[in-house]
């Protein structure tokens, strides 16, 4: 019996599984109450993503208008920062696939 929880994660804005076992040392009811969890969790991943899309839209056009060297280089930082949480986004939207492939294997 292993333990696990989904920990809050304020930079991607969605809660992270942390499990404390290899998932072969999860009973099948554990499995399959961390994967339902996880279902609910991963759905609103294209949510957060959107949202993300949204602020690098609204930070480019910002930039374009921009005329101080100063503040151009703290819109890119922003800019690179929400795309790299769109990146680790993708990243947790994919770990179900993996998850369910060794289910069934």
């Amino acid at each position: 019996m292993g333990v696990y929880r989904f920990d809050w994660n304020e930079r991607l804005r969605i809660r992270i599984p942390v499990l404390e076992a290899e998932w072969e040392q999860y009973e099948p009811t554990e499995q399959l109450a961390i994967v339902e969890q996880w279902e609910l969790i991963r759905g609103t991943i294209p949510d957060r993503i959107m949202e993300f899309e949204r602020l690098i839209n609204a930070k480019q056009a910002q930039l374009f208008e921009e005329e101080s060297f100063e503040r151009s280089c703290i819109l890119n930082y922003d800019i690179a920062d929400y795309a790299s949480r769109i990146n680790d986004l993708h990243i947790w939207y994919r770990i179900d696939q993996q998850v369910e492939s060794r289910r069934h294997s």
